[in-house]
């Protein structure tokens, strides 16, 4: 069984799940899926409905994961994207951040099952528990679209702060939608998870977040079409400095 360990951040406040960080002012927040009893049936929901092992697959293809890296599942849910890097390099150390106990709880488990050492912290993405350039690399799924733009741009802001110089983003979340089909079926994330923390998203201004908190070479490196609209693969990294 692998050596898991739970850091709770207790100088935070605890908040409902990897999606919750809605508010502007830090206190207000919505479960996975909108609903606390529905946590149990998040892995298959977004199975089902976003093609999520090739996305995630697809994620870590772009990431690709060299021996040595430290390595940060930032809104790490139940650990699946985590669990899919560790597995792809057993050398690298991977952490997860999230602010659900019931997801992180959940990961705990799948991480036990797998026997991956994987390091969990409880916490919020705009004030990550991690000292100053922790890690070579952030990857993040389907969290920043969940988030208020002041708090998206707070963590944005925080994932520079956490990379190392020449460290990494990869991200898959929502985008501009590819065309008009894709524009209707993106309406019902839109409308479960809310129209004005998805609208950037939306609008394909997420790239723009990442380079207004001073990450460099931002680029959408593919897209992928769903059954509830376009996913968008973005790419960034901090500069190494002089």
């Amino acid at each position: 069984m692998g050596d898991l360990q739970i850091a709770p951040n207790a100088s935070e406040p605890v908040v409902e799940n990897q999606a919750a960080m809605l508010g502007d002012d830090g206190g207000s927040y919505i479960p996975a899926l909108r609903v606390r009893a529905l946590t149990r049936f998040y892995d298959p929901v977004v199975a089902l409905t976003t093609r999520e092992h090739e996305f995630k697959r697809r994620l870590v293809d772009q990431l690709g994961p060299e021996p040595g890296q430290r390595i940060l599942d930032l809104g790490c849910g139940t650990g699946t994207l985590a669990l899919l890097v560790k597995g792809r390099q057993p050398e690298v150390a991977v952490s997860g951040l999230d602010a659900d106990p019931e997801m992180l709880a959940r990961a705990e488990e799948k991480a036990a099952e797998a026997g991956a050492d994987v390091e969990l912290s409880e916490g919020r993405s705009d004030a990550m528990p991690y000292a100053d350039e922790s890690f070579d690399a952030v990857v993040s799924t389907l969290f920043f679209h969940h988030l208020s733009r002041p708090v998206r741009d707070a963590t944005a802001a925080e994932v520079l702060r956490v990379l190392a110089p020449g460290g990494e983003l990869h991200v898959a979340d929502w985008g501009r939608p590819a065309d008009p089909l894709m524009g209707l079926a993106g309406l019902a994330i839109r409308a479960l998870d809310g129209f004005e923390p998805t609208a950037d998203n939306f609008a394909g201004r997420l790239p723009a977040t990442f380079a207004a908190a001073g990450l460099t070479d931002v680029r959408t490196r593919s897209r992928m079409r769903t059954a509830f609209g376009t996913l968008a693969f973005h790419s960034a990294r901090k500069a190494k400095g002089p």
